[in-house]
């Protein structure tokens, strides 16, 4: 059921967020989808983001107002060619006894210690038939449990066991239920609760694949696409959030694959969604060159899922590619442009 279907939302009066102070970069962001990874460190009082540039990705850290204080660079392993192999995404992953880096490529996937100093798994990609010209990379990275999940070209999601510390990480299994390539995976721990869809993963005909996790992982539903690509997907309380080429929002309940909401949120494709889970906000950021917060909940008497639209930001100038929230209250973001040689920062007023 389709409980609202909203046109796109105007600036409010009032402004929410205000610009601090950007981080500066030593190259600039890819025009890629999802292009920033941001990992909050309270104890250390640091944040660092990470952005992928052609066959490198950047890493930085920098103190809370914005003053980067170190900076590495990460180039995708050579593998098997003649050309540098281009970078699809570098993504964060937090287990519950370690957090790896974890790099994809045209040749492969790379997992490091979370600064980036170490690498600690290698995973060659195999196209099986030299003479095919497709495409070959992996794309879409997310944790679950102590798996880490990525996906692939061919559509299978590579589930990878990882132990408690060291290198002894292993291939387990490997999901089949897309046929084109996988765009992106959102994950939510599922609390020891049975038969919960904590796993979504998308594709580029629009596709949303959900999912059990486990020793095994089971899927539970497919909802199906309507031929425009999923670019980037999130998965809170049950909720899945995806957004589309078309410039949409769709809201599913992941347990049925019923369409809840569907908002007209941008006038062109979405590039990047994240979700702050204390509060419920969900970040949408579009080629249009805003980024858009919105409020989720879900109504106690109709079960049916609410969204009311908070703030709206124009970069102006600028195709943005990746925006993150920088805590998981949602009070401040992060948002990486292409061609743009830093990372702007806003934060609540």
């Amino acid at each position: 059921m389709v409980a609202a279907d909203s046109e796109r939302p105007k600036d409010p009066a009032v402004r929410m967020f205000r610009r601090e102070r950007s981080v500066p970069l030593r190259g600039s962001a890819a025009a890629l989808c999802n292009n920033l990874s941001v990992l909050q460190l309270p104890a250390r009082n640091l944040m660092h983001f990470a952005v992928v540039h052609g066959p490198s990705a950047q890493l930085l850290s920098a103190a809370p107002e914005g003053v980067p204080l170190a900076q590495r660079q990460l180039h995708a392993k050579e593998g098997a060619g003649v050309s540098p192999p281009l970078i699809t995404q570098v993504h964060w992953c937090v287990l519950p006894f370690r957090v790896l880096l974890v790099l994809t490529s045209h040749r492969g996937i790379q997992m490091y210690e979370s600064d980036g100093s170490i690498m600690v798994y290698w995973h060659a990609l195999d196209s099986g038939d030299t003479s095919s010209v497709q495409a070959v990379f992996a794309r879409g990275i997310a944790a679950s449990g102590h798996f880490i999940c990525v996906g692939t070209w061919t559509g299978r999601v590579l589930v990878f066991d990882i132990p408690p510390k060291g290198p002894n990480i292993v291939l387990s299994e490997e999901l089949a239920g897309h046929q084109t390539a996988v765009t992106d995976i959102a994950t939510e721990p599922a609390q020891g609760q049975d038969s919960v869809a904590d796993m979504v993963t998308a594709d580029d005909s629009g596709l949303l694949c959900v999912w059990r996790s486990g020793s095994e992982f089971t899927l539970l539903t497919r909802i199906p696409g309507f031929g425009i690509p999923c670019p980037s997907v999130q998965l809170w309380q049950g909720i899945i959030a995806a957004g589309y080429g078309n410039g949409q929002i769709r809201l599913y309940e992941a347990t049925t694959g019923t369409l809840h909401v569907q908002i007209n949120a941008h006038a062109r494709a979405i590039c990047a969604l994240d979700l702050a889970p204390e509060m419920g906000k969900l970040l949408s950021a579009a080629e249009d060159t805003f980024v858009h917060i919105w409020k989720l909940r879900r109504s106690p008497e109709s079960g049916y899922i609410e969204v009311e639209h908070c703030h709206g930001e124009c970069v102006s100038d600028i195709q943005v590619c990746g925006a993150r929230f920088c805590d998981p209250s949602g009070n401040s973001f992060a948002v990486t442009g292409y061609d743009l040689a830093e990372i702007l920062r806003y934060s609540s007023v």
